[in-house]
C-alpha cells in the first residue's frame, strides 16, 4: 500500500503542476479576450481589421484547455459538485465509501468511454492535419488531442483518490492527512 500511496503522490504532483499551468492560461485567455474586444471596436473606428480568427480561436482553445485539463486538478482538490447537504452529515468512513463507489461505478467508466471515443477522433484529425475552416484559423488536431489527454489525467487522478480512500479505510492514512496531502502537493 505504501508503494501505491507513493504512486498516488506522484499523480497528485503531476495534476498540481498541470493546474498551476492552467491558472496562468486563464490570465493569458483573459488578455487575448481583451485584445479581441479592443481590436474589434478599434477596427470599426479606424476601418482597418486588426483582429484575426486565430485570436478568437486561440481564446476558445484556451477556454477548452482550462476546463479539460483542470478537471483532474479540481478532483484532486475536491472541487467537483456533490450533494454536500447529505455528504457533509455522514461519517468520514461513509464519505470514503461513497467516493470509492462513485469513482469505480461512474467516474472510471465515464473516462474509459470518453477515451474510447476521443482517441480515434483525435487520431483522425491528426491523420488529415485538420485545420479550422475559418480563414486564418488554427489547426484543430492539437485541440482535439487535448481531449484524450484530459481524460487520462482525470483517470490517473481517480486512481490516486481511490488509493487515498482505501488507505484511509484500512487505517493507513489519517483523515487529516488526506486533506493535508491535497493542500501540500
Amino acid at each position: 500500500m505504501r508503494t501505491l500511496l507513493w504512486i498516488g503522490d506522484r499523480i497528485d504532483l503531476i495534476n498540481q503542476w498541470v493546474g498551476r499551468i492552467i491558472s496562468w492560461l486563464v490570465l493569458i485567455m483573459v488578455l487575448v479576450g481583451v485584445y479581441n474586444a479592443v481590436t474589434r471596436k478599434l477596427s470599426q473606428t479606424i476601418g482597418v481589421d486588426l483582429s484575426s480568427n486565430a485570436y478568437i480561436e486561440a481564446q476558445w482553445y484556451m477556454f477548452s484547455l482550462v476546463f479539460l485539463w483542470g478537471a483532474a486538478y479540481t478532483l484532486k482538490h475536491g472541487g467537483h459538485v456533490r450533494v454536500d447537504v447529505i455528504f457533509s452529515r455522514i461519517s468520514r468512513r461513509s464519505q470514503a465509501w461513497i467516493d470509492i463507489l462513485g469513482t469505480v461505478l461512474f467516474l472510471v467508466p465515464f473516462c474509459l468511454v470518453v477515451l474510447w471515443i476521443s482517441v480515434p477522433y483525435a487520431s483522425e484529425s491528426w491523420r488529415v492535419f485538420e485545420q479550422s475552416p475559418d480563414p486564418g484559423g488554427l489547426p484543430r488536431y492539437l485541440i482535439k488531442s487535448a481531449i484524450p489527454l484530459a481524460f487520462v489525467l482525470l483517470l490517473l487522478q481517480a486512481f490516486s483518490e481511490l488509493i487515498k480512500r482505501v488507505a484511509f479505510l484500512r487505517g493507513m492514512l489519517p483523515d487529516e492527512e488526506i486533506t493535508v496531502r491535497e493542500e501540500i502537493a
